[in-house]
């Protein structure tokens, strides 16, 4: 694993970083990172703590302390400084999962495709790549069957090619790299936030302006590993996480908006959304799942419960993606149209705003 390559997954939380309790528990390789040739001097903690998702800093230094992290072969502390090169492990109690990543025939959508990468539309309900849980019918399964003949795409890694990735259940597009240096290449369009990525969403309530900003820190939920928390980007905890959005369309209870990413973190939309009590629509892990707006008619229940059945999975599609093409250097530019349940969502509730049953009539 490169330095480009970022574990961006909710497979392993702080417990999987707990130091040694001194019994003789075998360490084994989890992590493995090389640090690339441009690799500013900068503490390990810290180097790890931006590539390993869902692990706090203090859990970091703690793995140090036990002896758990190594930079080029040997146990360091908490404060060593990274260099350019250095291969950094980090060795945990128990054996990390062993498997190989199994072609399968899955169709793909695919947008577009050269011998440099691969853009796919990406449907509600398919797994980005092999977690605990979610072996088979990945989108790296379908890829693995796809680009069987190429050679960077190996059996033994559950991530080969991706320098990004969106939740099981939001659709829209993703970019893969078919080479190591559109790996590398890509990696670092999305590190510098160079990428345009813009979503739509569906959420609950409406917004006092068109246009807005939400900045706060996102982390693991202290309560609740399998979902994300808003910080003060004063407190020191999570990473910084910035979200742009805009008003498309207003139908009352819900609101359609489409949202630019600055960064990339684990939930970003969903959790940001929340947080301004903005849940997007059927969310199961953030509570829009629930009827969080509107009237208390067993009418209305029911259209809003039909709504939920349109569309199983929360309302967030990834519908503009734009980057510079590894080696034509030329800037290329992918839509999405959003799936079909969506657009049958999109039109009932636009057919219910119009018949006059808004939010301020029916309050």
């Amino acid at each position: 694993m490169t330095d480009n390559d970022v574990i961006d997954t909710e497979d392993f939380d702080d417990d999987d970083f707990a130091a040694n309790d001194g019994e003789s528990t075998e360490l084994s390789e989890h992590f493995r990172f090389v640090a690339d040739s441009g690799q500013e001097l900068v503490r390990i903690d810290k180097f790890l703590d931006n590539r390993i998702a869902g692990i706090s800093r203090n859990k970091i230094q703690e793995a140090a302390k036990a002896g758990c992290i190594f930079a080029n072969g040997n146990a360091v502390k908490s404060n060593y400084r990274v260099h350019p090169h250095d291969e950094i492990v980090v060795k945990l109690p128990g054996e990390p999962v062993d498997f190989k990543v199994e072609p399968e025939n899955i169709p793909l959508d695919i947008v577009y495709e050269d011998d440099t990468l691969i853009v796919v539309n990406k449907p509600a309900g398919m797994v980005v790549h092999p977690a605990h849980g979610n072996y088979t019918g990945t989108l790296v399964n379908a890829l693995a069957y796809h680009l069987g003949g190429n050679t960077n795409f190996s059996s033994d890694d559950i991530r080969p090619g991706l320098v990004h990735r969106i939740d099981k259940n939001t659709s829209g597009l993703l970019v893969i790299a078919k080479t190591e240096a559109a790996k590398a290449h890509l990696a670092k369009q999305f590190f510098y936030h160079t990428v345009n990525r813009r979503y739509q969403a569906l959420v609950w309530g409406d917004f006092d302006d068109d246009y807005g900003r939400i900045e706060g820190n996102i982390g693991r939920n202290p309560r609740d590993r399998k979902s994300m928390c808003v910080f003060d980007p004063e407190s020191g905890i999570g990473k910084p996480a910035v979200t742009h959005f805009k008003v498309l369309e207003r139908f009352g209870y819900v609101t359609l908006i489409e949202c630019k990413l600055e960064t990339g973190r684990t939930h970003q939309i969903r959790v940001h959304m929340k947080t301004k009590s903005h849940p997007i629509f059927n969310d199961d892990v953030y509570g829009g799942n629930k009827i969080l707006r509107g009237t208390t008619f067993t009418k209305y229940k029911r259209f809003v419960e039909n709504c939920f059945s349109l569309l199983p999975s929360q309302a967030l599609h990834a519908k503009t993606l734009e980057f510079v093409h590894p080696v034509t250097g030329k800037v290329l530019s992918f839509e999405s149209d959003l799936p079909a349940g969506f657009t049958e969502l999109l039109e009932r509730w636009r057919t219910y705003a119009k018949a006059g049953r808004t939010f301020a009539e029916d309050n």
